[in-house]
């Protein structure tokens, strides 16, 4: 039997350490990618080009990101769990339906990213290289995927059945994410975000009042 003492446990401050250059090497793999996705295109840029442009291996790469796609759909991770959070935190006698459409709006108003109304350079750079490859469509699938996922857990609660709760997190996450989308085409025409804004608050009133009608009084049945 091995002496523990000559493979002492890893202390906290190692892990930590650790845990930090690796989220520094995953930052600097998804910087170079991006930065050469959007100078050539998506379709344009290989695997091994950002490899070596980041100075990794294509091995080490594909240790942090799975796909190419990845290399850019991976901040949508951080959002996953955003529509559950809201969900679960808002305050008692709000509807989910109600929860998420404030949220919403108050995300207009900020001109946050995720609902397609920033007219800053750098993100319409990205939005439009987000929409300019299938291949990133169809991966993008997957993380909308763990994002009804979640959602649907938070809003078990609200209805009789998993089907339920599934299928209501279905409409809560599609509405997101085409008013994202429609708010990014009119930034996309030419529109600023200023000029947008009454009309993206318009379209997200009238599209939660749609879902609340059929959402909330399906909810607790």
């Amino acid at each position: 039997m091995e002496n523990p003492q000559q493979h002492p446990p890893r202390t906290a401050p190692e892990a930590g350490l650790r845990e930090t250059k690796k989220q520094r090497t995953r930052d600097h793999l998804a910087a170079t990618a991006l930065e050469l996705f959007l100078e050539r295109g998506f379709d344009d840029v290989s695997v091994a080009e950002v490899a070596a442009a980041a100075e990794v291996s294509k091995p080490t790469l594909f240790r942090y990101f799975p796909t190419k796609e990845d290399l850019l759909l991976d901040r949508f991770a951080d959002h996953q769990d955003e529509a559950a959070r809201i969900v679960r935190d808002r305050p008692a006698g709000t509807t989910p339906v109600r929860a998420l459409h404030q949220h919403f709006l108050a995300a207009l108003a900020d001109r946050d990213p995720i609902t397609g109304l920033c007219d800053h350079p750098g993100v319409l750079a990205f939005q439009r290289l987000l929409y300019s490859s299938p291949g990133l469509a169809a991966r993008l699938t997957h993380y909308t995927e763990r994002e009804v996922a979640l959602l649907a857990e938070a809003l078990a609660p609200e209805y009789d059945s998993p089907l339920a709760a599934r299928l209501a997190a279905l409409h809560l996450v599609t509405v997101r994410h085409e008013l994202g989308h429609e708010n990014f085409r009119r930034l996309d025409a030419g529109s600023t975000a200023d000029e947008a804004h009454a009309q993206a608050a318009a379209d997200a009133d009238r599209a939660f009042a749609m879902l609340a009608d059929g959402l909330d009084s399906a909810a607790g049945s």
